[in-house]
């Protein structure tokens, strides 16, 4: 059996190489709906799904989509089945960036800058209420097993989505110790 023209067209890898497509990753819902395309790759999803999905008002979603199908993040499904929205779905399973587009540090301090910004919110508007939540640990296991374990983690949480509840921004960061010890 030959597969799907979506199945076709997916690729397993994008590599990053323009600026523009850097900076589309800059902010949490685009990042979010990337990793939503991703994991069902071939699969697609309208605005107003995503959003749903993501929780939150598919006008202000509309914006994050465009940028990313713009930057050629995402495409456009090749059927519409009909239905009055477009929808979209994940170019590739899987994004990695460029090592050349990595060194220019505007374009990645753009993204880093747009993550912080988002726990800086999150942390001066919840704090007080304890739905900030923080954990810090040391581990010490293979960099791309943590990855895995902590795929899993979220997938897990996704597969337990209930829409009468808040979304919770989940933000996670590896790397050594900046200090020794």
């Amino acid at each position: 059996m030959s597969p799907s023209p979506e199945e076709r067209s997916t690729l397993e890898v994008l590599t990053i190489s323009r600026p523009d497509q850097l900076k589309a990753l800059g902010h949490p819902l685009r990042l979010r709906v990337l990793e939503m395309l991703g994991e069902e790759a071939g699969q697609a999803f309208t605005n107003r799904e995503l959003a749903g999905r993501i929780g939150i008002d598919p006008g202000h979603l509309h914006f994050h989509v465009r940028m990313l199908l713009k930057a050629g993040l995402i495409q456009l499904a090749d059927e519409n089945g009909g239905r009055r929205e477009k929808p979209y779905r994940a170019v590739a399973k899987h994004i990695t960036v460029a090592p050349e587009l990595l060194s220019a540090n505007a374009a990645i301090s753009d993204v880093h800058s747009s993550m912080l910004e988002e726990v800086q919110r999150g942390l001066a508007k919840y704090s007080q209420t304890g739905r900030f939540r923080v954990l810090t640990d040391a581990v010490r296991i293979d960099p791309d097993r943590l990855s895995d374990l902590i795929d899993q983690a979220v997938k897990q949480a996704q597969s337990e989505f209930d829409p009468e509840l808040d979304p919770i921004l989940l933000t996670v960061f590896m790397h050594p110790p900046a200090t020794s010890g």
